[in-house]
């Protein structure tokens, strides 16, 4: 199996804090903006022109601290992301240009002016997955992402970058209880409005093009790093604010990671899948 990397967010965030502490996650794009923002602090005034300028220094210090922050958590970064890390760093500085999965909201449930949960429809959209089994979840997290940044970072039929999408996700499986995570979790990527109609097609074999249905999902937003406690926690205070909990999947959840600017704080959320 192709091994290319570490994971950036949606399942297993976290990685290494300023201070050196470990936040007991993986790599995400908060920690590449974090790198970025120390670039830019060490070469002046961190103006856009200057950031365009990325030199074969910058690719290697990249690649670098994805290796140091990766090794912690037995994970290989492979020679070969030095193209991609680049790549979706540059693309993706702006921080404007990254486009959210549209949604409707169906309710909200507020208590003393703080939202407990909002419930959502998705529309039918199409979405690049691949499923990966690795001996641990955090493993299996990180290099299913870093496949499917391969296919965002040109290994398509276009050949070229196709736009980040927020949030990444990552649907994970429990036993009845919730009491323990699968180590076989699907790195899910949707693709951007101009694709959904035709989908580039990805060079690596098992990663696959998937309709998704419609669906309705209860969501819950938390900070922090997610990984198999957090994740655990999280499903089991979302069941206990829902009214009908088993008017849901109970066996299968998405853990939907998005971009902090702050980067000090993973902003997350954990879905419910109402049942068909």
């Amino acid at each position: 199996m192709d091994r290319g990397g570490c994971q950036m967010s949606g399942g297993g965030g976290g990685g290494i804090d300023g201070s050196g502490g470990d936040r007991g996650g993986m790599i995400t794009l908060e920690d590449l903006e974090s790198f970025s923002e120390d670039r830019m602090s060490d070469s002046g005034n961190g103006s856009l022109e200057e950031e365009a300028e990325i030199t074969e220094e910058d690719d290697d210090r990249l690649l670098h601290y994805w290796q140091d922050v990766a090794r912690g958590h037995q994970v290989e970064v492979a020679q070969d992301m030095a193209q991609p890390i680049q790549q979706l760093t540059t693309n993706n500085e702006g921080r404007s240009n990254r486009e959210h999965i549209p949604f409707n909201v169906l309710g909200r449930r507020e208590k003393c002016g703080k939202l407990l949960y909002e419930k959502r429809h998705y529309e039918k959209g199409q979405w690049a997955c691949i499923t990966l089994r690795e001996d641990t979840y955090e493993q299996s997290i990180c290099y299913g992402f870093m496949r499917i940044m391969k296919y965002i970072c040109q290994q398509n039929s276009l050949g070229d970058y196709l736009g980040m999408t927020l949030p990444i996700v990552t649907v994970v499986r429990t036993n009845e209880n919730h009491s323990v995570i699968s180590h076989e979790v699907t790195v899910a990527y949707y693709l951007p409005i101009e694709h959904q109609a035709q989908p580039p097609q990805p060079s690596d074999g098992e990663i696959f093009i998937d309709v998704w249905p419609p669906m309705i999902v209860y969501t819950r937003a938390f900070t922090g790093p997610t990984n198999e406690v957090t994740i655990v926690n999280q499903i089991d205070a979302l069941a206990e604010m829902l009214d009908t909990p088993d008017a849901c999947v109970n066996d299968s959840f998405i853990v939907a990671g998005y971009t902090n600017p702050a980067h000090s704080n993973r902003q997350n959320e954990i879905w419910f899948l109402e049942r068909h």
